[in-house]
């Protein structure tokens, strides 16, 4: 299930992480990479450990949890802090997919990796090439979108980020261990989810049938959710 959630950071906040992102320094890509993703990846990224990634970070936490559509799509238990990258010209990332178990820095916490997500810090217009190339069930979708928009997607999905042609693509990645961590399980609730607020939208929530489907929905969680 690939799903994309407009204005998740205000034009603000992406003014504000663009100036922090701009003033700090990168490093190359692959020194967070496996074995394997370091040959196919070139990127520059700020350091995970860095002051720039920790304030930055802060305020993309902060608007992820302001986000009902975040919560919907991904269920999320815990968030990877978020990360930081940059393709400049000649820079891409080949086909890969994201290892299954991450740590989070500077602790013994270990994290599953279920969904992916990529917030968009550059709006397209200011660069060519750079699209988020992800394989599903229906094909390859290429995902390009407005700063401040993000596209949340399995982390056991293929996917690349085609080269750059022309100016720079920045962006905020991170990986969430989702309650459901079944990628089939987490589309049924998040299709549940929306035919919910459909219903709402038109019928008021004492409705039987309102009713009806919320319960199905929070029941479903109740069997599935790992906490």
């Amino acid at each position: 299930m690939l799903v994309e959630i407009p204005d998740v950071l205000t034009p603000e906040e992406v003014a504000h992480a663009r100036r922090v992102l701009e003033a700090a320094a990168w490093v190359d890509g692959r020194k967070t990479a496996g074995e394997q993703a370091a040959l196919a990846k070139r990127n520059l990224q700020i350091p995970e450990d860095s002051d720039a990634a920790r304030e930055v970070g802060d305020l993309v936490l902060r608007a992820l949890g302001r986000s009902p559509a975040f919560t919907a799509a991904a269920l999320p238990l815990r968030v990877l802090p978020p990360m930081f990258n940059r393709y400049d010209v000649g820079m891409k990332f080949d086909a890969h997919v994201d290892g299954a178990i991450r740590q989070v820095p500077g602790t013994g916490i270990r994290l599953r990796a279920d969904v992916s997500s990529t917030l968009f810090l550059t709006d397209p217009d200011d660069y060519d090439g750079g699209e988020l190339l992800v394989e599903d069930t229906y094909g390859a979708q290429a995902v390009k979108l407005p700063a401040g928009s993000m596209v949340v997607y399995p982390a056991s999905s293929l996917h690349s980020v085609a080269e750059i042609t022309r100016g720079s693509r920045w962006a905020s990645f991170f990986w969430t261990q989702s309650m459901v961590r079944d990628d089939g399980r987490r589309a049924m609730l998040y299709d549940l989810d929306q035919s919910i607020m459909a219903l709402r939208a038109t019928l008021p929530d004492t409705h039987e049938g309102v009713l009806g489907v919320t319960s199905h929905y929070h029941n479903l969680i109740r069997a599935w959710a790992e906490l």
